[in-house]
C-alpha cells in the first residue's frame, strides 16, 4: 500500500512540466543549402543594372614580327574591337514578407518573429538566386555554354577519363567543376572501382572531392532528367577573362551583395509589409572559360524541379 500510495502522489512529468521553459530553436528549414557555387565566384558591382562584355574582333588575325628585318621595315597593325558587346541585364528575384503586429509584438520572446520570417525568406530567395545562376534561360551556365565546348561521357557514368577531356577544353586555370552530389558520388565510385580514389580538399571548413587537383562542388541546382545530369568546368574572375557574378551595388536598405529589405508600411489590418529584393546576374566572358560533360548518367532520380 505505501508504494501505492507514494506512486499516486508523485507529481508526474506532465504536471511537472507546466513549470518548466523548454528551450527552443530558431525556426529549421531543410531546403538550405550550403551554396557554394555563390562563394566561389567572383562578384563584379554593376552601374545602372547593365555589364556589357567587349571582345575583340578577329583576334587570330593580329600578328607582330619577330625576324631579324631593319626596325624601319616593321609591321603595322592594330587590334580591332567588336562594335557592340553582348549586354547583360540583371534580373530581379522580389517577394513581399507579411507579418500580423500581434504576432510581432505577442510572440517575439525568446526568438524575434519578423527577423526570423525574413531570415527564412531571404535564405529562399538565395537557394533561388543559385538556381536562376544555373539554369536561367538568359544567362544561366548551362544555357551559355558554347558548341565547341561541350563533350559527351563516353560510358555514362562520370570517369577520370571524361573529366580529363572536359580539363583539356578549359585549360586555362581552370578553377572547379560543379556537379549534382549524385554526379559526384558517381564518380567517386567509378574511381574507386579503377583503382584511383580521389583525394580531398578542406574549403569553407568542408571536405571536397577533387580530381587532378580541381575541387568537385556540389549544387542540387544541376537537373537530373532521365537519370542522366551534366558536369560543369568553369575558369572564375575578371583578370582570367572567365565567368563573374554580377550584381547591383548601393541598394536602398541595402542587406548584401545585390539584396534589398524595405519596410512597405503598416495596412489598416494591422499586416506589416516587408518587399525583399535580389538583384543578379552572370556573365561568361570568353567561350573557353566554361565548359560541359553531358549525358552523365547517374542512376534513376527525381527531375529537379
Amino acid at each position: 500500500m505505501t508504494d501505492i500510495h507514494q506512486a499516486q502522489t508523485a507529481l508526474g512529468d506532465v504536471a511537472a512540466r507546466t513549470l518548466a521553459n523548454a528551450t527552443k530553436t530558431i525556426p529549421m528549414m531543410g531546403t538550405i543549402t550550403p551554396r557554394w557555387l555563390t562563394h566561389l565566384l567572383q562578384w563584379v558591382p554593376v552601374e545602372a543594372g547593365i555589364y556589357r562584355v567587349n571582345k575583340v574582333k578577329d583576334p587570330d588575325e593580329v600578328e607582330v614580327d619577330c625576324s631579324n628585318k631593319d626596325e624601319r621595315e616593321l609591321p603595322a597593325t592594330y587590334v580591332d574591337y567588336e562594335e557592340w558587346g553582348r549586354e547583360y541585364v540583371l534580373s530581379a528575384v522580389n517577394t513581399v514578407l507579411d507579418v500580423h503586429t500581434r504576432v510581432a509584438d505577442l510572440y517575439s520572446s525568446p526568438h524575434d518573429q519578423t527577423r526570423e520570417q525574413l531570415r527564412l525568406i531571404i535564405e529562399t530567395i538565395k537557394e533561388r538566386q543559385e538556381k536562376e545562376l544555373v539554369n536561367n534561360k538568359e544567362y544561366g551556365l548551362l544555357n551559355n555554354v558554347a558548341r565547341n565546348m561541350k563533350i559527351k561521357a563516353r560510358t555514362g557514368a562520370p570517369t577520370p577519363d571524361d573529366l580529363d577531356d572536359l580539363i583539356s577544353l578549359v585549360w586555362k586555370e581552370p578553377a572547379f567543376f560543379l556537379a549534382h552530389p549524385k554526379a559526384i558520388a558517381a564518380f567517386g565510385r567509378e574511381c574507386t572501382r579503377r583503382g584511383v580514389p580521389p583525394p580531398t580538399v578542406s574549403m569553407f571548413g568542408s571536405q571536397f572531392l577533387t580530381w587532378r587537383g580541381l575541387p568537385l562542388i556540389p549544387c542540387d541546382k544541376i537537373g537530373i532528367t532521365g537519370g542522366k545530369t551534366s558536369i560543369l568546368l568553369l575558369r572564375t574572375g575578371e583578370s582570367r577573362q572567365g565567368v563573374v557574378g554580377l550584381y547591383q551595388p548601393g541598394l536602398q536598405g541595402e542587406q548584401g551583395m545585390g539584396l534589398s529589405l524595405r519596410f512597405m508600411g503598416i495596412n489598416h489590418k494591422a499586416i506589416a509589409s516587408y518587399l525583399v529584393s535580389l538583384y543578379c546576374s552572370l556573365a561568361v566572358l570568353t567561350e573557353d572559360a566554361l565548359g560541359v560533360l553531358e549525358n552523365v548518367e547517374v542512376g534513376k532520380y527525381h527531375e529537379y524541379k
